[in-house]
């Protein structure tokens, strides 16, 4: 007999196995028929919960960039220092790809970057991870640089993830975050107003 879930944790068990099913499989190539079947439940109750496969994609790119932006803030809030907050930053990134290859290639896949509503919706999460990341440059610059610097960083985690996602390498998400976090600190380090 199976427990019957919350429509809470539905929702949640939904979310989990769609982010998995659309990253292997693409928006275009991915039916409803195909997000339920891999759940267990009936059509309908995926209905219950999204309207339609762009109403349930667009909150799978919400919430896999809210998942993100909370790691990498929760992670950088509780390091003592500059450096270490980079460190952290790069590590909870990592680790998050190494750990989550479904919701990076959901996030960043080039089948979020071809519909102009899912491009608005990664762009919105890159722009909030900036957002997040453009206090922590503690140099006097103008608010705005500090946007591009911030943004600049986000590209070097996300450049970084890609090809090693693409080319399928394993790699230690910590020595990844030390290697790249040491180059931007240094990269930091080095701006002048």
């Amino acid at each position: 007999m199976s427990v019957r879930l919350t429509a809470t944790a539905r929702r949640e068990q939904l979310l989990d196995v769609a982010v998995r099913v659309f990253a292997r499989s693409g928006y275009h190539t991915t039916s409803m028929n195909d997000v339920a079947e891999a759940a267990g439940v009936t059509k309908p109750v995926l209905y219950q919960h999204f309207a339609s496969k762009r109403d349930l994609y667009l909150a799978l790119l919400d919430e896999v960039g809210h998942r993100l932006l909370t790691r990498i803030a929760k992670a950088t809030t509780e390091a003592p220092d500059g450096r270490a907050q980079t460190l952290a930053g790069f590590q909870s990134y990592f680790r998050w790809v190494a750990e989550d290859h479904d919701a990076f290639l959901l996030l960043f896949g080039s089948g979020s970057r071809r519909d102009e509503e899912f491009a608005s919706a990664v762009r919105k999460v890159t722009d909030e991870v900036a957002n997040a990341i453009a206090p922590l440059i503690a140099v006097d610059i103008p608010e705005e640089h500090r946007h591009t610097l911030a943004h600049a960083v986000v590209g070097m985690a996300e450049g970084a993830s890609r090809r090693l996602v693409d080319s399928g390498l394993t790699f230690d998400p910590d020595e990844l975050a030390e290697q790249v976090g040491a180059l931007a600190w240094a990269g930091l380090r080095g701006i002048r107003r």
